[in-house]
């Protein structure tokens, strides 16, 4: 059975066929659908190449003129939902911007395409749409930043059970903790920058693979439109999706960070631990079971995660064995980057609510402390006394094992039972048994003493900008 096709109006690369596109065909090749939230980086792109056709005398300056005004009427109808779409010949968004702008300023919108494909046109838009994207996610990572530093500054005399292996392991305190989570998250903010900065250069000016025939101004173009370079090689530029790559895989390791952070509240937030609580803004409720209260926000988030690692392998795998120059298998770049970049967004900004909503129960906490995670503490104390660390290690490792066979903490041995193991424990060891010791001891950089937490978030603040 021969492909159904239907009448269609000439495409922009229609001119040497003869026969109608397969409607299939039509949707399969389409990108509209999901590239058309490029419109503003588009016009805006279209708008500066207008400018540099008119520097080389191809557009007069009453077509310039007119050029401009059709395509800031585009872009109002796109921002005020005006803007109709036809189905049969807006395959993407430069193809139905140009056509508005033809319906709207008659033949002079023909001669805006001169010397430009849209290989290049993509680039920029794609660039120039990212570019902002990512400031605004810069903007929103500082504000989690400042929200985790000020629910830090704020809980700092709490205490909890810091982990390892899921296992309690020392006291910390929860701003310590929090932080921890901070700090990936700075190092996320460091990387960004170099992402943004790779974004930055502009492909427009190296036609469809080869340059540009009439000279036009590409490094004028480039500062037009606010990039920091031009891309230098034509035949790289319109095949390069590194920025994409950079985005993605930047974007999975936040992703990581915001996932291990949701891990965590997910888990203090059940009933067997009650460290923490999610608001109600950020929860669901049971269809079946009225009591239940589900941290919904963060099983997406850690969900989500996912989905970004996916497209991030995905796209590379798409990349991976492309010829030379631009291939269709570069439209594939476009909806994983889009997607990712909001997902990301979405992301970001509930974690941000979360923090600022949590209801942190420091009694809880206090009351999962359990005097065997001090046990570190009383192999120190023989350190202090001169006793090699490997000793003190199995000494205070006796001492937990004396206290399990008794059924006490260890705090409950008696001091002759002490000294039954190590002759060195003398009746100042009691001052070993206490949690704020504890941690105050812990006072160099980056410890969970209160100094040197005040420090981890006063950098924050600092990085932030709300010291």
């Amino acid at each position: 059975m021969a492909p159904t096709s239907s009448s269609q109006p000439a495409l922009l690369w229609g001119g040497r066929f003869t026969g109608a596109i397969d409607d299939l065909m039509f949707q399969f090749n389409e990108s509209l659908s999901f590239d058309k939230v490029l419109y503003k980086a588009d016009i805006r792109g279209s708008i500066t190449w207008a400018k540099a056709l008119n520097k080389l005398g191809i557009l007069s300056d009453d077509e310039l003129r007119q050029t401009i005004d059709g395509l800031q009427q585009v872009e109002r109808e796109w921002e005020e939902g005006k803007f109709v779409i036809d189905p049969k010949s807006d395959e993407d968004i430069h193809t139905a911007n140009e056509r508005r702008l033809g319906e709207l300023i008659g033949p002079v919108a023909g001669k805006l395409h001169t010397g430009r494909s849209r290989n290049e046109q993509v680039g920029v838009d794609m660039r120039l749409w990212a570019g902002e994207q990512l400031e605004a996610i810069e903007d929103a990572l500082r504000g989690l930043l400042s929200v985790a530093a000020a629910r830090a500054r704020e809980a700092v005399d709490v205490l909890m059970p810091g982990y390892t292996h899921l296992q309690r392991a020392q006291p910390v305190r929860f701003s310590h903790w929090l932080l921890s989570h901070a700090t990936f998250l700075k190092g996320d903010l460091d990387r960004l920058a170099g992402v943004r900065e790779r974004i930055s250069a502009c492909p427009l000016g190296v036609g469809a693979l080869a340059g540009n025939p009439f000279g036009i101004d590409r490094e004028f173009m480039a500062r037009d439109l606010g990039f920091r370079a031009v891309h230098p090689n034509s035949l790289c530029a319109v095949a390069d999706r590194d920025f994409v790559v950079d985005i993605l895989q930047w974007a999975s390791l936040l992703m990581a960070h915001l996932s291990r952070l949701a891990e965590d509240l997910i888990l203090f937030s059940t009933a067997e631990f009650g460290f923490v609580q999610v608001a109600d803004a950020y929860s669901t409720g049971s269809s079946l079971m009225p009591q239940k209260k589900n941290p919904d926000s963060l099983e997406l988030i850690r969900g989500k995660a996912g989905r970004v690692m996916g497209q991030a392998s995905g796209f590379l795998a798409s990349l991976k064995s492309l010829p030379t120059s631009y291939n269709k298998d570069l439209q594939e770049s476009v909806e994983p980057m889009i997607d990712c970049v909001q997902t990301v967004s979405n992301c970001v900004r509930i974690t941000q609510g979360v923090l600022a909503t949590l209801a942190i129960h420091g009694d809880r906490m206090k009351a999962a402390l359990t005097d065997d995670m001090l046990a570190t503490d009383v192999a120190d104390y023989l350190v202090r006394k001169g006793v090699p660390f490997r000793q003190t290690h199995h000494i205070a490792g006796a001492i937990v094992r004396r206290a399990e066979e008794a059924g006490v903490s260890i705090s409950a041995l008696p001091l002759s039972d002490l000294q039954a193991i190590s002759p060195l424990f003398d009746a100042d060891v009691a001052q070993v048994f206490d949690f704020e010791r504890s941690v105050e001891q812990r006072s160099t950089v980056g410890g969970t003493s209160r100094s040197s937490v005040l420090a981890q978030i006063e950098a924050i603040e600092k990085l932030v900008g709300t010291q």
